[in-house]
């Protein structure tokens, strides 16, 4: 793993070109022009790590393009040390941009050969959250409540067991949608029966699928 002046530089126009796109969350920023984003993408992107675009990480997934996963991280609200469950850790680079703003990270793949390759990449990058292969719409209750949840797929409905894992007080940032665009959904759980909802915009996500794979 090299990450060349080069790569930084790059990663310096990215994070330039982010903040015109609205994001203004200063450590989020710091964080992505941190972290080699060309670790996490197959060979044949990484001279294409830097641009604003989702790219594929094998099983038919896809790593969300620098935008969407600033966008997400800032809905989320992130205080340092929250609780964090993440549903598809995918390429693991919204992982690792978790883990730089001080969350404590619980993240699930479905994806056995994604969850595999997504292990060695954060280990060997030190980062190192509690990984899980299962099925996203369980969640974690064994871990249960979480202060923040934070879906990476495109969910048909709110999945009721991971709104009964959030902490009260807590926030999910969910999108979702019946087709190939979702809406970006933020949900604050009000006390245990209530909740309160708003919409950030339409999202083109992977969809989110029930149990294993692979």
């Amino acid at each position: 793993m090299t990450d060349s002046f080069l790569h930084k530089g790059l990663r310096k126009k990215l994070v330039d070109g982010l903040r015109a796109k609205g994001i203004d969350n200063e450590a989020i920023l710091a964080a992505i022009e941190k972290i080699p984003r060309h670790f996490f993408v197959e060979s044949s992107f990484a001279r294409h790590a830097y641009e604003d675009k989702p790219f594929s990480i094998g099983a038919g997934q896809t790593i969300s393009q620098p935008f969407t996963v600033a966008f997400q991280t800032q809905l989320l609200d992130l205080k340092k040390f929250d609780k964090v469950l993440e549903i598809g850790t995918g390429s693991g680079y919204q992982t690792a941009v978790l883990i730089e703003l001080g969350a404590t990270v619980y993240t699930i793949e479905r994806q056995r050969e994604l969850f595999a390759k997504c292990q060695e990449t954060l280990t060997q990058m030190n980062y190192l959250p509690y990984f899980f292969l299962g099925d996203g719409y369980e969640g974690k209750p064994v871990f249960a409540p979480f202060d923040k949840i934070l879906v990476t797929a495109g969910a048909k409905t709110v999945p009721p067991k991971l709104l009964k894992q959030l902490a009260v007080g807590g926030k999910m940032v969910i999108p979702v949608g019946d087709s190939e665009i979702q809406e970006m959904l933020v949900v604050d759980k009000l006390s245990d029966e209530k909740y309160k909802t708003a919409k950030f915009g339409r999202f083109s996500f992977v969809p989110m699928l029930q149990g294993i794979e692979g």
